[in-house]
């Protein structure tokens, strides 16, 4: 729209250019914001986002002069409040794979702050045009634009690949686990005695059923099992464990790998999709921060430790 208003002349082009630029904050949010829910976004929950919409849309018709100060909100709005969700921290994406929360994490602060650089970058051009001519309102709007096709295009490609592509809403079989008794044998003293009650239950999920090695494992599909919320369980092992819920599932994987690498001849390749893990390059880091070397290594000087009886896991790795 920008390169038919300015290159081109269409006038056409000054009317739709408004509207569309406030739709796209709001499909920003909108898109993340399925991302903290094991949810599609329903036509009911795009209705509010539809108001800075339609209030552009009606100064667009009726007066003009105050829609760059509305754009101006609306973009710095959402982009505050994408940052809001990024201090959460990844663990608020609980509708990704646990594997790959980081990643998604990292979209979406890209995406917030490109959001709060468009509103500034607006109203840049928009002082341009009113006191020098716009001399450089095309240089800004062509930055402006390069760095929407590289973050947002970016954003959306992983976004996308972080969601499992399996119905989220399918029926999952259910667990029902036996209230842990002593509390005193789990890594952590200084946690509650509910945090330490929720850690020995989802170990001993983890145990019983290597709910690990579903490489589409999300923290929603895992409070679904254990009947926690997902927040109260991504709380719980950072205050007890000190990490965040990818890290300890990740340490479970690890382990049914060690013993895989110690007690078979199964390619490596094998091991890491049979573990949980979806690409070689996260199966590597995480088991070079956990163990210090790479599968290979390991698999080649042996393990110092008894490997685990088929069947079990070892509790994950202390930091």
């Amino acid at each position: 729209m920008s390169g038919l208003n300015w290159n081109a002349g269409w006038y056409s082009a000054r009317i739709i250019q408004p509207i569309g630029a406030a739709v796209v904050p709001a499909l920003c949010f909108a898109a993340f914001d399925q991302l903290r829910r094991n949810s599609v976004a329903r036509p009911l929950d795009l209705l509010l986002h539809l108001i800075p919409v339609s209030l552009v849309a009606a100064l667009v018709v009726f007066w003009r002069a105050p829609i760059d100060v509305a754009l101006f909100a609306i973009y710095l709005g959402y982009g505050i409040a994408l940052l809001r969700v990024a201090r959460q921290g990844p663990g608020a994406l609980a509708a990704v794979r646990i594997s790959d929360e980081w990643t998604a994490h990292k979209a979406l602060v890209a995406v917030a702050i490109l959001l709060v650089m468009t509103a500034f970058i607006d109203a840049a051009v928009s002082l341009d045009l009113s006191f020098a001519n716009g001399q450089q309102a095309r240089t800004l709007l062509t930055v402006a634009s390069v760095l929407w096709l590289t973050v947002a295009g970016y954003a959306a490609t992983v976004a996308d690949d972080t969601r499992p592509q399996t119905e989220p809403n399918a029926p999952e079989r259910s667990v029902v686990l036996a209230a842990p008794e002593a509390l005193s044998s789990l890594p952590s003293s200084s946690g509650s005695e509910e945090d330490a009650a929720i850690v020995q239950r989802i170990d001993a999920l983890m145990s019983a059923q290597h709910l690990y090695r579903d490489p589409d494992l999300t923290l929603e599909r895992l409070a679904r099992r254990v009947g926690i919320p997902a927040r109260q369980i991504s709380g719980a092992l950072n205050r007890v464990h000190g990490r965040n819920v990818s890290q300890i599932v990740n340490e479970y994987r690890v382990d049914d790998a060690k013993r895989r690498l110690v007690a078979t001849r199964d390619p490596v390749t094998v091991i890491m999709l049979e573990s949980g893990f979806g690409t070689k390059s996260n199966f590597n880091r995480e088991f070079l921060r956990i163990m210090g070397m790479t599968p290979s290594a390991y698999r080649r000087v042996g393990s110092e430790t008894p490997a685990a009886p088929e069947g079990q896991a070892e509790a994950p790795v202390s930091s």
